[in-house]
């Protein structure tokens, strides 16, 4: 398995998937995925409250406006599928997934984000490898890489979507 994203197409729409074995247990990816206060450390604010999300990401150096996401949660199972729309300015509407199964002593982390033209998946998929990047730092207990130096260190390995 490769910490690479794929990234395939349905007619105009793009999704993007990561495949991530990390070496923490479900409830602990969990947490990180849903819980606020963990999630600000490698992601930035997000309020999950009465079936929204709302997600204000630290990065990229960007308008709040244009970074800011919100949504409905559209799956919550408990510590396994957390599904919800991801409605941001600037790229329209999409849905995101997160599945968390056991792998041993750890956990396989599915992730997808559908919906997205090509354009933006072609500019989301380094992005969000730096993310994961990050998470898995956080959970490490590592420092943290910072967001635009990963996205410009992992962006050459896309060639084909660059």
């Amino acid at each position: 398995m490769t910490e690479l994203g794929s990234l395939s197409f349905d007619g105009e729409y793009a999704t993007i998937t990561f495949r991530r074995r990390l070496v923490h247990p479900v409830d602990v990816v969990w947490a990180a995925i849903t819980d606020p206060a963990e999630r600000v450390h490698w992601f930035g604010e997000t309020t999950i409250d009465d079936g929204v999300i709302e997600m204000d990401p630290s990065d990229p150096p960007a308008a709040p406006d244009a970074k800011r996401m919100t949504g409905k949660i559209l799956v919550w199972e408990p510590p396994h599928v957390f599904e919800h729309e991801w409605n941001q300015r600037i790229i329209g509407a999409s849905v995101v997934r997160y599945e968390l199964t056991e792998d041993g002593d750890g956990t396989l982390l599915t992730f997808t984000h559908r919906g997205l033209s090509e354009r933006n998946a072609k500019g989301f998929i380094p992005g969000t490898h730096a993310f994961f990047d990050r998470m898995a730092a956080h959970l490490d207990g590592a420092p943290l890489p910072a967001w635009q130096e990963r996205y410009a260190e992992v962006a050459p390995h896309y060639p084909a979507w660059s």
